[in-house]
């Protein structure tokens, strides 16, 4: 199998959006005083975590615009009507913690150091090209990827091939010779594989793998994984 290009995800993946989220609206609430009464945050971390996840969802399918999921978000976690501009400002506030959080993983830079010279590099991504453009730019890693593809330019998301196959078209390469790299299993490495690309899961957590999907805990193993994927064997990295 040659492998000639690497398909980067981005949140979870290059950047740490868990960690940059969970300051970012811990912050947040504590300025707005939304924390006072509570023994511990998770509650209201959970709330924030569930309220996200289903306002993305209408994003993905189209139902939703990124602003709008953005303002569904503050409307559902606070649970009052708002109008538009309020919730604008409301989630706003909560963007200038989050953004002040940003950070690569500590293992990103070397990995794409290591990789620069044998593989080409492009980044595929749910989340909207206006956002992960500047993201990336603010990161000081845009330059490292020749394309950038998001769900709402395209008009699809991962996990459908259709998501896959447009990034692999818009590097002109097949799919057997793209890898994805994400940290979904579904979404990402199970994705990749339905679409006929290599995938391998970046699962820094160690859960248990399935059985077909190659597995790394960090991106010191990516290349060792490359390795693996050129030489047939089925062993994961470690």
């Amino acid at each position: 199998m040659a492998i000639r290009a690497v398909l980067w995800d981005v949140d979870d993946t290059l950047f740490d959006y868990t960690g940059a989220d969970r300051t970012g609206v811990l912050r947040h609430l504590a300025e707005e005083g939304l924390l006072d009464g509570h023994a511990s945050p998770d509650p209201v971390l959970e709330r924030w975590q569930a309220v996200m996840e289903e306002q993305f969802a209408l994003f993905l399918t189209g139902e939703l615009g990124f602003h709008e999921h953005r303002r569904g978000r503050a409307r559902g976690f606070l649970g009052v009507e708002m109008s538009d501009a309020e919730a604008d400002a409301w989630f706003n506030r909560y963007i200038a913690h989050y953004e002040a959080a940003w950070c690569l993983f500590p293992d990103v830079l070397p990995a794409l150091d290591a990789l620069r010279d044998g593989y080409r590099h492009g980044v595929l991504s749910n989340s909207s090209t206006h956002n992960q453009e500047r993201k990336l730019r603010t990161l000081g890693i845009r330059d490292r990827f020749e394309v950038l593809l998001c769900a709402d330019e395209l008009g699809c998301a991962k996990p459908a091939p259709e998501a896959f196959l447009a990034a692999c078209a818009a590097m002109d390469l097949p799919p057997h010779e793209v890898v994805y790299v994400g940290d979904q299993l579904t979404t990402d490495a199970q994705g990749a594989l339905a679409a006929g690309l290599a995938g391998v899961w970046l699962d820094r957590r160690g859960r248990d793998v399935p059985e077909g999907v190659l597995s790394i805990r960090g991106l010191h193993e990516l290349q060792q994984a490359l390795r693996t994927l050129l030489s047939h064997e089925p062993r994961q990295p470690h």
